[in-house]
C-alpha cells in the first residue's frame, strides 16, 4: 500500500529513549506531506513525554514492557487501521499486532552488518545513513524535512535551546559501562570548567543518582539538575545549558531535540550504527585507534580487553580544549 492511500496509520517503536525521539523527524514529515491522515504512535509507557504533546499524534497508546501488553489500546481497535508501521520490528512489536490483516511496513535493521562489524570487524555499514532516514527508507514516497528531531512541552510548544547563563550540562550517566566516560574524568572535567568561569549541571534520572551524587561531593559548586524521570523536566533543564557534554546516551538525542550543542563521548559504539546526534551542532569524540573498537552495538557492563583504552585514552583536558572550541565557532 502507498502511504497516501491510508486514512488511519498506527506507527510502533516502544523503546529507548533515543531510538523513539530520533522517529519525530518520520512521524512530522508524515504529517506535512498527508495533513489528513489519523496518526497514532505506540510506545513503552517510560517514554510516553516523548510524544505526549506532539501536534502531529493524534493518540499516544503505552505499551508495558514487564507484561508485555497494551495498556489502552485492544485488537479490536487495530482493525480499524489501514496501515501499521513498525519501526521496532522485532518480537514484542509483532506481538502486538499478529491478529492484524491489514498492510505492515517494517523498518530494515542492519544487523547482519552490525553483527559482521562488532564480531569480525568487516565493515559494511561505512556508507550507512543515520536512523531517522533509515526509518524513513522503509516508507516509499516519504522524504524527511530538515527540521531534525523535536520534543514538546506542557504548552504545546516545541522545548528549544534558550540559555541565558554560562551553564555547561553533563550528562554522566548510560545504561552500559562501555558507553560511560569515567566518573574521575567528569569530576576533572567540572573542576576544569569551574576553575575557567564555567557553572556546571549535571543531568539524568533515578538511574544516575548514585554517579551523580559522587560527582557533585567532590565539588559543592555543581549544580543538580536531575529529575525523578521527568523527561520534560530534563528537556527543559537541558534547553537552558550553553552547551550538553554527555556518553552516546538518549539525553544525547534529547539535546539534539532541543538543539543544544553538544559533545559526546563513544566508547565500545561507533558512528557507522547510525545513532550520531542528528541535525544539530555537535563534535563526537573517539578512539580511532583501536582496532577492538566497536565490541558491542548497544554497549557492554565490561570491558572485553580489560583496559577500556576507547575510553582512558579521552583526557579531560583534550575533552576541555573541544568544548571551548566549540563555544568559540
Amino acid at each position: 500500500m502507498e502511504i497516501n492511500q491510508a486514512k488511519n496509520i498506527l506507527v510502533i517503536r516502544l523503546s529507548s529513549l533515543g531510538d523513539v525521539l530520533l522517529t519525530t523527524p518520520l512521524v512530522r514529515s508524515i504529517k506535512k506531506l498527508h495533513n489528513d491522515v489519523s496518526l497514532d504512535f505506540i510506545v513503552q509507557k517510560e517514554f510516553f513525554e516523548v510524544y505526549q504533546h506532539n501536534p502531529s499524534i493524534n493518540n499516544c497508546f503505552l505499551y508495558n514492557k514487564s507484561e508485555r501488553s497494551l495498556i489502552s489500546i485492544d485488537a479490536f481497535q487495530l482493525a480499524k487501521y489501514d496501515l501499521i508501521i513498525d519501526l521496532q520490528n522485532n518480537r514484542r512489536s509483532k506481538e502486538i499486532y499478529k491478529e492484524f490483516s491489514g498492510n505492515v511496513l517494517r523498518f530494515k535493521k542492519n544487523s547482519i552488518k552490525k553483527f559482521l562489524l562488532v564480531n569480525t570487524k568487516i565493515n559494511l555499514l561505512e556508507e550507512s545513513v543515520q536512523i531517522p532516514e533509515r526509518y524513513a527508507a522503509a516508507i516509499k514516497g516519504i522524504k524527511l524535512d530538515s527540521e531534525g528531531l523535536e520534543i514538546f512541552g506542557i504548552t504545546n510548544k516545541k522545548i528549544l535551546n534558550n540559555f541565558e547563563k554560562n551553564i555547561i550540562g553533563i550528562c554522566p550517566g548510560s545504561r552500559h559501562f562501555t558507553k560511560m566516560w569515567p566518573i574521575e574524568y567528569f569530576k576533572e572535567i567540572s573542576d576544569l570548567l569551574i576553575s575557567n568561569g564555567f557553572e556546571v549541571a549535571l543531568l539524568g534520572g533515578n538511574d544516575d543518582r548514585e554517579i551523580v551524587d559522587k560527582i557533585i561531593e567532590s565539588n559543592k559548586q555543581i549544580i543538580d539538575f536531575t529529575t525523578n524521570n521527568d523527561l520534560l523536566k530534563t528537556a527543559d533543564n537541558i534547553a537552558q545549558c550553553r552547551l550538553l557534554l554527555c556518553n552516546d546516551s538518549g539525553l544525547m538525542h534529547l539535546a539534539s531535540a532541543v538543539q543544544t550543542p553538544l559533545i559526546a563521548i563513544f566508547g565500545s559504539t561507533v558512528r557507522e550504527f547510525g545513532f550520531t546526534p542528528y541535525k544539530c551542532k555537535n563534535l563526537v569524540l573517539e578512539n580511532n585507534s583501536l582496532s577492538c573498537r566497536p565490541c558491542s552495538h548497544i554497549g557492554k557492563s565490561y570491558c572485553p580487553k580489560k583496559h577500556f583504552k576507547c575510553m582512558i585514552e579521552i583526557k579531560p583536558q583534550y575533552v576541555f580544549e573541544k568544548i571551548k572550541e566549540m563555544l568559540i565557532d
